[in-house]
């Protein structure tokens, strides 16, 4: 069975290592939305923060991540997040050892307090749960402890470390 699987390889370095998330992006705001949604709060540049919001926020942070737009996905991260690694070598390491096209479903949320929820997502076979944090009006993906660790090793040794647990979806 192959456990190379973003979430996981971000989750924990040794056993996972690769998914980021957090600066909720602005969602659709399309006309057939309700001006009260998620989607269109996000639009005018501050979302809501409810579980619809949170819901809506991790969503985007996992469909941007699925789809390799790991630049999208940095900028979802939480201020930690972001000051663990660079955007560009967020990039680099994802770029690197990533899986790109496996849908990534939110499977359930809950709020934990009035500015942190708690989402349950699943890829493939693998589910986790992750930590959306609401800062500056938005709400941001919290890397996992040892996705942070992993990002301060600098991006080279982070590579290197996917490569020798075998979390890196790019090695032969």
């Amino acid at each position: 069975m192959n456990h190379d699987h973003p979430i996981r390889r971000l989750g924990a370095l040794a056993l996972t290592a690769a998914a980021a998330l957090a600066l909720v992006t602005a969602c659709s705001g399309s006309d057939d939305k309700p001006e009260g949604s998620a989607a269109q709060a996000a639009a005018n540049g501050t979302e809501p923060k409810t579980i619809d919001g949170a819901k809506a926020a991790a969503q985007t942070v996992f469909d941007r991540f699925a789809s390799g737009d790991y630049a999208g996905t940095w900028d979802m991260y939480t201020a930690a997040g972001q000051a663990a690694i660079s955007r560009d070598d967020f990039v680099k390491l994802n770029d690197a050892c990533s899986r790109r096209g496996l849908a990534i479903q939110l499977t359930g949320a809950r709020m934990d307090d009035a500015d942190h929820a708690i989402v349950i997502a699943k890829q493939m076979a693998a589910t986790q749960s992750y930590t959306m944090v609401y800062e500056n009006n938005a709400w941001r993906l919290e890397p996992a402890k040892q996705g942070l660790a992993l990002y301060r090793l600098g991006v080279a040794k982070a590579i290197a470390a996917q490569k020798l647990s075998g979390t890196c979806a790019g090695q032969q």
